[in-house]
């Protein structure tokens, strides 16, 4: 049989296998301020897939949430899903993605420009606004670059 599939598995079932939900999340200390992105990509079910983390220089909050995403987007990309379920606590960027807000912030602009060619490039991409506590993993990771980019800079002085 082709097409890497367990045997006796029904195309709906192989297909919500290849659903993914991406969660991503930008943390800027100050606005601007050193920035961070953490990123989760889970399976329909829940379960991790992959997660990562990193530091991003100074940017503003609104700066950092778009660098998560484009880093979720090109990693979640790799996986070649049916569909993406992207999750984010910006509303801002989730109603940007959507269409529904203008991108009026000219710092912001060609971010929206490369995370919209990254949806344009993968199959049936929705976003949604989700509160903090359910995308708790991705904030915890942002927060932890943060936390051990500072810890490696007061070494670094001492």
């Amino acid at each position: 049989m082709s097409g890497g599939g367990v045997v006796g598995e029904g195309a709906a079932e192989m297909n919500e296998r290849r659903v993914l939900i991406l969660r991503t999340d930008g943390a800027a200390r100050g606005n601007p301020g050193p920035a961070a992105a953490g990123v989760v990509i889970e399976r329909a079910d829940g379960t991790t897939v992959a997660e990562g983390k990193r530091t991003l220089g100074v940017l503003t909050s609104n700066q950092a949430e778009y660098r998560a995403l484009i880093l979720g987007l090109r990693a979640v990309a790799r996986y070649t899903p049916a569909a993406v379920r992207v999750c984010l606590d910006s509303e801002l960027v989730v109603k940007q993605m959507a269409g529904e807000y203008r991108v009026k912030d000219e710092a912001l602009r060609p971010l929206y420009a490369e995370a919209s060619a990254l949806v344009r490039a993968l199959p049936d991409v929705t976003f949604t606004h989700v509160p903090r506590a359910r995308n708790a993993r991705a904030d915890a990771l942002a927060n932890a670059a943060l936390d051990e980019a500072a810890r490696h800079a007061r070494e670094a002085r001492a």
